[in-house]
């Protein structure tokens, strides 16, 4: 298999791809504390089948910062500009936490352009709190930065709260430097754009075969909600993953590549 390369889709903003393989396309999609290298353990087994493809959202990782302020449905728009680039009429979409909320996002706006959902870790947004438990979300992760502190500062105490009770050795490590490289702006206003994001999914309407994924050890997301999500989503696969708290494709790749690229392959034909 070659190297990885990356590309960058034309902007504005311009969006940074790194992708590897031939054959239908899969596309990774990170979460609000992350970028492209979430998915290093992912890519390569992927390649060996499909032409895989993680993205740095917009705001994130190499992709560019940009003015003003933020709707989420831009990120949508953004995973269509790069399929477009890729001359990719469908492709697979494998989406961690708010990659998975991108995803469903994209599988409303664009069902034609869906071949598979995977959603890991993940719930369908925050239409289910109120305004004041909203705003108070927003609160508790915007304030330490406002008031002057770095992604860095706070990335150690958040991704212990992430992890499952036994990571793996260099999985902490490797969260905080994550998360220690974000762009502190693009960061602020993702915070608000998604816990205040509109928009209601019709779950019992996806058409795609859609795949749940979630650590078992995940409390941010937990295994009862990816339950309730399978339960509503018309034949929907339901994966969980032992050992794995919120970040189970980086705490248990072995697992998780296994589950997923066994799904995926079942669906193979319709990319």
């Amino acid at each position: 298999m070659a190297e990885s390369q990356t590309v960058h889709v034309p902007g504005p903003p311009r969006i940074a791809l790194e992708h590897a393989g031939a054959g239908e396309p899969a596309i990774f999609l990170h979460g609000i504390g992350g970028n492209r290298t979430n998915w290093n353990e992912q890519l390569p087994a992927f390649a060996r089948h499909f032409h895989a493809i993680a993205w740095d959202a917009r705001g994130y990782g190499d992709s560019d910062d940009y003015e003003g302020a933020l709707d989420f449905g831009d990120f949508a728009a953004d995973l269509r500009r790069a399929l477009d680039y890729l001359g990719a009429p469908r492709a697979h979409l494998i989406g961690l936490s708010m990659g998975g909320v991108i995803a469903l996002d994209f599988a409303e706006r664009f069902p034609e352009r869906v071949a598979t959902l995977t959603l890991c870790d993940s719930m369908p947004g925050f239409g289910h709190l109120t305004d004041a438990q909203r705003a108070e979300f927003i609160r508790l992760r915007q304030e330490p930065l406002l008031a002057g502190k770095e992604p860095s500062e706070m990335a150690p105490a958040v991704a212990r709260t992430l992890l499952g009770k036994h990571p793996r050795a260099g999985v902490f490590e490797r969260l905080v430097a994550s998360m220690s490289a974000l762009h502190k702006q693009s960061y602020l206003k993702t915070i608000a754009a998604s816990v205040n994001y509109p928009r209601r999914f019709a779950l019992e309407k996806i058409a795609a075969p859609t795949h749940i994924v979630v650590g078992d050890e995940d409390t941010l997301t937990p295994s009862a909600a990816s339950r309730e999500m399978a339960r509503r989503i018309p034949g929907a696969r339901l994966t969980i993953i032992e050992g794995a708290g919120h970040l189970s494709n980086i705490e248990q790749p072995g697992a998780f590549n296994h589950a997923v690229l066994n799904f995926l392959l079942q669906h193979r034909g319709r990319g």
